[in-house]
């Protein structure tokens, strides 16, 4: 196989990754309502945690973050960078719009870190810093994702990565679209904090 033709291959084994739905997987599966007629309806850590299964939430984070991670790993390995950053394209796309719910998923912040620990983990340190900083002054974490997916491509470019920036740059926009409703209801004082159900 050429190279070419595995950059296509990337970009879809990066989606089918990111399309797994580890929230409304492990919510069935133990039992709970509906995930996406709870809280925001997100199929995300976030609202995982309104179930009030901090558990699951973490199981949620954990294996959708993964999905990114060895998607990009196994993409990599056989198809050099270029097909790593395609696949860890392919599965941030995944988780936002997966094939098996209608192109209805997560906000994708998990999966975002996940493709970041594969492609350059330091950045993924700082995206987590910027989170949990944001997070314990404000307690918002939809505001904490925002600002730590603003610095993420500040950073990668400020290191010597710009393919990789410039990557970033595409998916900090669009998980920016993906919290719009967020960015409302924090603009209007309305966000739930994190905690609230």
């Amino acid at each position: 196989m050429s190279f070419e033709p595995f950059l296509v291959v990337a970009f879809f084994v990066g989606y089918l990754f990111g399309s797994i739905p580890f929230g409304l997987v492990l919510t069935r599966l133990a039992g709970t309502a509906d995930l996406r007629s709870i809280g925001s309806g997100s199929i995300g850590a976030t609202n995982v945690l309104r179930t009030g299964n901090k558990g699951l939430a973490a199981g949620t984070l954990i294996g959708d973050a993964l999905k990114g991670t060895l998607a990009v790993m196994i993409c990599g390995y056989y198809g050099g960078p270029n097909a790593a950053m395609l696949a860890a394209f392919g599965a941030f796309l995944g988780h936002l719009y997966p094939v098996w719910l209608k192109f209805k998923g997560g906000k994708g912040v998990a999966t975002y870190i996940g493709v970041l620990i594969a492609l350059f983990w330091p950045a993924a340190v700082v995206f987590c810093v910027m989170w949990l900083a944001t997070a314990a002054t404000t307690r918002y974490s939809s505001l904490s994702a925002l600002v730590a997916a603003f610095v993420t491509p500040l950073f990668l470019w400020w290191f010597g990565h710009p393919a990789l920036a410039s990557l970033f740059v595409v998916m900090t926009l669009l998980l920016f679209y993906a919290h719009r409703e967020n960015v409302k209801r924090l603009q209007a004082g309305t966000e739930s904090r994190i905690g609230q159900k």
